[in-house]
């Protein structure tokens, strides 16, 4: 006999052993259009309905939607003896194309590219390093992301759906309106600067990014309406960086070692306006890296895919202050940690 303690553990692992399932189940309803159909009737469907809808097989989709009420994405109603099927309000906030805060295209880019990346998880931890020249299109991750207009498209996507979910929190969390001018480095889609604007409409925003993105944002994603928002194209490594009062870096410094950020809070801290500063977004490791178990699962994408890591609070602050920066604050929202330094 096992105990109740050994019994639980055991359940905890098996429903570890299926993780990459649950995923699955979840990239593939998007996928299929399941969220969107559903979002677009206005009322529960039988899977008999849904599946002449999408083309598929009523057997497959009656197991998919069967899994998705399991995993709370889908509610069911019973009506004269037949099984309806809805979204929950998660799904409809989050999970249909045209959803309010959509992450339609964040469940794709995991499904097509990083699942297949981590196959070569254990090559890259034996290693040290990522391995992306043994994935399928023999290419490195990113490099996959600039191949076409599409992927390039569908990155933007899911990189501004990530900010629609947490992005005002973290440009609301300190008072920036003292930052006249803001510079949004690698800020893509522009999702960020929208918000900028929005808490602080006398402040300026400009994006400097590869021109691949800048073309990019502006054909997809940057209405008439919002054509204040300026656009540089460069590489922040290889080009001059423009002079402001405040500095984003949202979600970059995880993507490169110590090394590489040094060099680029380096450029920062030259170009930075006298009592500028610079404010960093990223999901932040506990001290005694404990957890988040969320940030440590980030961390062990960016060993697959990238050259960089999550970071602890003060691994950010010797960083901040090698480079010169000096009272760096650190306010934690809810998705990612803001940390705001001083030239």
């Amino acid at each position: 006999m096992i105990s109740t303690e050994e019994a639980e553990s055991i359940t905890t692992l098996i429903q570890y052993q299926h993780g990459f399932v649950i995923s699955k189940v979840m990239f593939t309803a998007c996928e299929l259009g399941v969220f969107d159909l559903l979002l677009e009737s206005g009322e529960p469907l039988s899977s008999t309905t849904i599946a002449e809808c999408l083309g598929t097989s009523p057997h497959g989709m009656e197991l998919l939607l069967g899994a998705c009420v399991a995993l709370k994405l889908l509610r069911t109603e019973r009506k004269d003896e037949q099984v309806l099927y809805g979204n929950t309000d998660l799904s409809s906030l989050c999970l249909g194309k045209s959803s309010p805060k959509s992450q339609y295209h964040h469940m794709m880019w995991f499904s097509e590219s990083i699942y297949m990346n981590l196959h070569y998880l254990a090559d890259a931890v034996r290693e040290g390093k990522n391995l992306n020249e043994k994935s399928l299109n023999s290419k490195k991750f990113y490099d996959g992301i600039y191949r076409s207009e599409e992927q390039m498209q569908r990155f933007v996507s899911c990189m501004n759906g990530t900010w629609s979910l947490g992005g005002r929190d973290v440009i609301a969390a300190f008072d920036l309106s003292q930052f006249p001018q803001i510079c949004d480095l690698g800020g893509g889609g522009g999702a960020l600067a929208k918000e900028c604007i929005y808490l602080y409409p006398n402040c300026t925003v400009t994006i400097l990014d590869l021109p691949e993105v800048v073309r990019t944002a502006k054909k997809h994603f940057i209405s008439e309406e919002e054509q204040w928002i300026h656009f540089i194209e460069g590489d922040f490594f290889e080009d001059l960086i423009p002079e402001a009062d405040l500095y984003i870096l949202a979600r970059i410094c995880h993507n490169w070692t110590d090394e590489k950020c040094a060099q680029l809070l380096t450029k920062v801290y030259k170009a930075c306006k006298p009592r500028g500063g610079v404010l960093i977004i990223e999901m932040v490791l506990n001290e005694d890296r404990k957890g988040p178990l969320l940030v440590h699962l980030k961390s062990i994408l960016m060993l697959a895919l990238t050259e960089g890591k999550e970071r602890t609070p003060s691994e950010y602050s010797t960083l901040l202050s090698a480079t010169g920066f000096k009272e760096a604050e650190r306010k934690k929202t809810r998705l990612f940690d803001a940390i705001l330094a001083r030239k």
